[in-house]
């Protein structure tokens, strides 16, 4: 990125404002990139625990904590600079969660479930996709609701509805 702004800042100086627009353009696609990056990566973790969660049908504290930080998260990532937009609207997630994140989700979390008892095919197998899609896109249709002083208290509303969720939040094995 150095690099784009030493060039952009010759181009304004010469006066080549289409070089330089060109060189904005650039740097704005390099910035969503690593935000849509981010998302995912925060998505992935969202995922990761959802299916330990369905499978295993018990929600632990470290579960229950990582659901939660990577909806507030998602949200602090997603929301632009004007605070008035997004960069994923909520309409947009089915595709970023089917078409990219699921897959490696499953993935990982085959070394987690059940202590690395399945493979990913068969943890694939076993899973209601549908069913997690759901409960992670109502997770995540929260971010565009609720600020975020107000976020975490309503994510725990929905992590009692989870599998094991009344357990955990009773603190019970």
């Amino acid at each position: 990125m150095t690099q784009e702004l030493t060039d952009l800042r010759s181009s304004i100086l010469e006066g080549r404002y289409s070089d330089a627009l060109a060189i904005v353009d650039e740097l704005e696609a390099m910035s969503k990139k690593e935000i849509l990056r981010k998302i995912k990566a925060f998505l992935r973790v969202l995922l990761i625990h959802l299916i330990k969660n369905q499978v295993e049908k018990r929600l632990t504290n470290s579960w229950a904590a990582s659901i939660r930080n990577s909806i507030l998260e998602i949200q602090e990532v997603n929301v632009k600079e004007n605070k008035t937009s997004y960069y994923i609207n909520p309409d947009e997630w089915e595709n970023l969660i089917e078409e990219e994140v699921i897959e490696k989700a499953i993935a990982d979390a085959s070394e987690e479930v059940m202590n690395g008892q399945f493979t990913r095919s068969q943890l694939s197998e076993m899973l209601d996709k549908l069913l997690l899609f759901q409960i992670a896109t109502k997770l995540i249709d929260l971010t565009y609701t609720h600020s975020a002083k107000q976020l975490p208290a309503v994510i725990e509303e929905h992590l009692v509805q989870l599998p094991g969720g009344e357990d955990w939040i009773n603190r019970r094995n």
